[in-house]
């Protein structure tokens, strides 16, 4: 395994994995039995950066959410895991009632919710201190002000240590990290995003998001991250669903635009050079890449796990890395 660091203060800062394991469906449509074989599996490989929220999965029974992190709590406690497996979770996005959703009804970001949905989740996962907390969504009811403050205080009372952001608008972003820095507070440090090799198109609505682009790390993303190199992007959802190589996931309509085939073309390419597949390549060019990106990608087999795992050692020549970024 291979790593690189997150965050700035020495207090806080992790050395994580480069490959992140994404843990949504586990404890709902991936059983408890299988979620404890990739987890086991992924430490056993020296992956030590696990990502999930506190409304997962929600809209696989109607519930709030909270699968997740209740599956991953019963496995650190029968592993006897510590701090040596950073585990990220979010909050913001949970629905306030079952049978609704994030879109219409979401707990938001006050500082009284963050509080309080901060304890839960530290509660279910049986941490004492979350290693990262995310904004899941953005709240635009609440003072960004006091969304600030209210992670701040967390970090300061030391039940969470590191910052991050997920799915918000890039100057959203930038206005509640300069909020943080203007009064000496924590800010985000790391920003959740969809990122893969494929680009999508913003003028497509989503059944996310419904404006078809805070999901996606677009250019302007990617062009903050080069202006602020101590950030890192975790993207999210990197293999596609699994739309690369499996014919029962097309693409989505965001992916239904004329630079589509290029650029699949070029992933097909490097792959018949390399002998892997497309999903790993993908996943080793954004890992090696000169931007600090951390793909973040679930696993409902140890099959998969294993196919994902060889990406991280898949090391892509300087003209296959030019042929995968020169199209457009």
């Amino acid at each position: 395994m291979k790593y690189r660091t997150i965050g700035t203060d020495p207090d806080h800062r992790r050395e994580v994995s480069v490959l992140a394991l994404g843990a949504m469906l586990f404890g709902s449509l991936t059983d408890e039995r299988t979620s404890f074989a990739v987890l086991d599996r992924y430490v056993e490989a020296g992956g030590n950066f696990i990502d999930t929220s506190d409304n997962y999965a929600f809209w696989v029974d109607g519930s709030q959410g909270g699968q997740s992190e209740e599956l991953l709590g019963r496995w650190r406690r029968s592993r006897g895991i510590g701090d040596e497996v950073v585990i990220a979770t979010k909050v913001g996005a949970r629905p306030l009632a079952p049978g609704t959703s994030y879109t219409d009804n979401a707990e938001g970001l006050s500082a009284k919710v963050i509080r309080e949905s901060a304890e839960r989740s530290r509660e279910r996962l049986g941490m004492e201190k979350l290693d990262l907390l995310y904004a899941h969504i953005d709240d635009p009811t609440v003072p960004l002000q006091e969304t600030v403050e209210g992670f701040a205080a967390l970090v300061a009372e030391g039940t969470v240590g590191l910052l991050g952001v997920s799915n918000q608008a890039i100057w959203r972003v930038e206005r509640a990290r300069a909020l943080a820095a203007a009064a000496g507070l924590p800010g985000y440090e790391v920003l959740q995003y969809q990122h893969s090799h494929l680009r999508p198109r913003y003028d497509v609505p989503s059944d996310l998001f419904p404006d078809g682009s805070l999901g996606h790390a677009g250019a302007e993303l990617l062009g903050y991250l080069c202006a602020e190199p101590t950030l890192t992007l975790v993207a999210y959802s990197p293999l596609l669903g699994g739309a690369y190589g499996r014919e029962d996931k097309p693409l989505s309509a965001d992916y239904d635009h004329p630079g589509t085939p290029a650029r699949l073309a070029a992933l097909r390419e490097v792959a018949r050079q390399t002998g892997a597949t497309v999903g790993q390549v993908v996943l080793a060019w954004q890992i090696g890449g000169e931007l600090p990106v951390i793909p973040l990608a679930g696993a409902s087999s140890v099959a998969q796990l294993e196919e994902n795992l060889a990406a991280v050692e898949l090391e892509l020549t300087a003209d296959q890395r030019a042929r995968l970024d020169a199209v457009h």
